[in-house]
C-alpha cells in the first residue's frame, strides 16, 4: 500500500454538481524524499522510507544527519515506512509527489492517519458516552456524572480491568478508512479529502492509498 506524508492545513467545504455543500480536509502531501529502500534479499521484506518537511541540522542527531546525507538530502522532520507498492522503481534520493499516488482521471479512496487532539483529564460521559444518572435537583450529591457502580464488593473485592473509568482523552494514533479524495492540485501538492481526518491544523497525517 503506497502512501504520502503530509500536513493537515485546515477544513474547508466545497460544492458538487448536485450543488450540495460537502465539508473537506485540506492537506499538503509531500513532497516526499526517499531516505531508505528495504529489500527481500536484504531487510527480508520490500519497503521504502518517506521523508517530510525541512528540519535544522543543529536539531538534528548525528546519526540521523548521516542517514540523511546518504540519501543527499537535507534533514527532514518525519520519517515513514511504507510497502513498496509504488507505481514506479523509487531509488534513493527520489522524490515522490501526489502525482505518483494518484490518478486526476479516477476517483480515488484513501486512508489517513493522525495523532488526535489531546483533550486532559475527561470525566466518563465525555470520554465513554455514559449518560446522566438522576435528576440535578436538590439533594443529589453531584451522582449525576459519575460512573456509578464499579463492580462486587465482597467478590472479587477489586476492580476488573477494562472498567472504563475517567482518565486522559485524546493524544491517540487514530486511523480513518475509506475518505473519497474531492479534488487534488498538484501544483500546490494539496489533496482535498471529503469529511474530517484526525489532529489539530498543522499536525502531521500519513496518507494510505
Amino acid at each position: 500500500m503506497p502512501g504520502l506524508i503530509g500536513k493537515k492545513i485546515g477544513m474547508t467545504s466545497i460544492f458538487d454538481s448536485n450543488g450540495k455543500n460537502i465539508p473537506c480536509t485540506v492537506i499538503e502531501a509531500g513532497p516526499c524524499v526517499v531516505t531508505q529502500v528495504k529489500t527481500e534479499e536484504k531487510d527480508g521484506y520490500a519497503a521504502v522510507q518517506l521523508a517530510y518537511d525541512e528540519k535544522k541540522e543543529k536539531h538534528t542527531s548525528a546519526a540521523l544527519q548521516g542517514h540523511f546525507e546518504k540519501a543527499k538530502t537535507t534533514p527532514k522532520r518525519k520519517l515513514v515506512e511504507f510497502p513498496n507498492d509504488f507505481k514506479k522503481e523509487l531509488r534513493l534520493g527520489d522524490t515522490v509527489t501526489v502525482d505518483d499516488i494518484f490518478d486526476p482521471s479516477l476517483i480515488d479512496w484513501v486512508d489517513v492517519v493522525g495523532i488526535s487532539k489531546g483533550k486532559g483529564f475527561q470525566g466518563v460521559i465525555k470520554r465513554h458516552g455514559y449518560s446522566r444518572v438522576g435528576s440535578e435537583s436538590h439533594g443529589q450529591h453531584k451522582r449525576v456524572r459519575t460512573p456509578g457502580s464499579l463492580g462486587a464488593s465482597a467478590t472479587p473485592s477489586r476492580v476488573f480491568k477494562g472498567k472504563k473509568l475517567p482518565g486522559r482523552m485524546g493524544g491517540e494514533r487514530v486511523k480513518v478508512l475509506n475518505l473519497r479524495v474531492m479534488k487534488i492540485i498538484p501544483e500546490n501538492n494539496l489533496v482535498v479529502v471529503k469529511g474530517s481526518v484526525p489532529g489539530a491544523a498543522g499536525s502531521y497525517v500519513i496518507l494510505e492509498v
